[in-house]
C-alpha cells in the first residue's frame, strides 16, 4: 500500500512538474502507438469489410487464421522484426533496427488481426442489415465495403481502440526491436521494466498510473469525436 501511495505521488509530481523526460518518453509512446494503429487500421479495418461483404471457397479458413493471428506471442513477432531488420536480414539496408520505425513495425503486425477481426464482427452483422439494399443498387464491391465502414464507425471505434490498447501496452517487442535506448527509443511500458528492475516501483507505479491515465484519455477523446454517447447512452 505504501509503495502504492507513492507511486501516485511520484506521478502527481512528475505530472504536476511537466519533467521533461517523461513528456518525452509519453509523446514517444503516443507517437509509436498512433502511428502503428494508422497503418493497422488502414489495413485491417478494409480486410475486415472485405471479408464480410465478399464470399470465395476458403473464407472461413481465411476468418479463422485471422482469429488466431490474434493470439501471436508479441516476443516472437519482435524476434521475426528484428531477424528481418538485422544487418543480415533482408531489410537490414534500410538501417531501421532500434529505432521508432522498427517499434512502430512490431506493433503494427501485432495489431493488425485485432483491428481485423473486430472489424469484421461488427460489418458481418452490419451487412445484414444492408445486404439486399446495397444489392437492389447495384453497388460495387468497393461501395459496399464503404457504406459499412462509415455506418459502423461506432463497432470500428471499438476495434481502433482495441488495437491502442494493446499496442500501448506491449513490451516485449519493442523491448527487442527498439533496445530500450534513453532519448531514442525508451516508451512508458518498456520505462516501468527498467524501473522495476531497478527496484525503484514508485516510479515504476508513477509510470504506470500516467500510462493507463493517457490510455482513459484517448478512448474518451475517441467517443467524444465521434459522438458515441448520446442522450446519455453509449
Amino acid at each position: 500500500m505504501q509503495d502504492l501511495l507513492a507511486g501516485l505521488g511520484r506521478a502527481l509530481h512528475l505530472i504536476v512538474t511537466l519533467d521533461p523526460e517523461l513528456i518525452e518518453i509519453t509523446l514517444r509512446s503516443l507517437g509509436v502507438t498512433l502511428t502503428a494503429l494508422a497503418i493497422a487500421c488502414a489495413i485491417g479495418l478494409p480486410l475486415g469489410g472485405w471479408l464480410a461483404v465478399r464470399r470465395f471457397r476458403l473464407r472461413r479458413a481465411a476468418i479463422a487464421a485471422l482469429n488466431a493471428l490474434i493470439g501471436l506471442p508479441p516476443v516472437v513477432v519482435g524476434l521475426v522484426v528484428y531477424l528481418l531488420l538485422s544487418r543480415s536480414g533482408p531489410l537490414g539496408v534500410l538501417g531501421l533496427l532500434f529505432t521508432p520505425a522498427a517499434m512502430i513495425a512490431a506493433q503494427a503486425v501485432i495489431i493488425t488481426p485485432l483491428v481485423a477481426s473486430i472489424a469484421h464482427q461488427a460489418m458481418r452483422d452490419l451487412w445484414a442489415d444492408y445486404h439486399d439494399l446495397l444489392i437492389s443498387m447495384n453497388a460495387t464491391r468497393w461501395q459496399r465495403i464503404a457504406t459499412l465502414l462509415i455506418d459502423g464507425r461506432r463497432g470500428l471505434l471499438t476495434a481502433a481502440l482495441a488495437g491502442f490498447g494493446r499496442a500501448i501496452g506491449e513490451v516485449g517487442a519493442v523491448m527487442i526491436v527498439g533496445g530500450n535506448i534513453e532519448g531514442a527509443t525508451r516508451v512508458l511500458t518498456t520505462a516501468i521494466a527498467l524501473e522495476t528492475g531497478r527496484g525503484d516501483f514508485a516510479l515504476a507505479l508513477g509510470l504506470g498510473v500516467i500510462l493507463i491515465g493517457l490510455s482513459l484519455a484517448v478512448s474518451v477523446a475517441s467517443h467524444w469525436a465521434l459522438r458515441t454517447e448520446r442522450r446519455g447512452r453509449w
